[in-house]
């Protein structure tokens, strides 16, 4: 990991995607995330992989909705 990389805390990432810190836990132990741990244990996330998650989950959400909508006005 380079110098110059931001990490992120749990309560972060939470607060990137509206969700519990606890829920970026889960991600991370089922692979979606990767979690860098600190000396003490505590888990941080590397800023442009949660950034990378998030555009892509908003594209799937965007793509999720505008297939709801063709079906409704189907």
């Amino acid at each position: 990991m380079s110098e110059s990389q931001v990490l992120m805390t749990p309560a972060e990432v939470a607060a990137l995607f509206r969700v519990d810190p606890k829920t970026v836990t889960r991600w991370a132990d089922a692979g979606k995330l990767t979690a860098v741990r600190t000396l003490g244990g505590h888990r941080r996330y590397r800023q442009d992989e949660v950034q990378n998650l998030l555009v892509a989950s908003s594209h799937s959400a965007a793509a999720a909705s505008a297939k709801s909508s063709e079906s409704t006005n189907a």
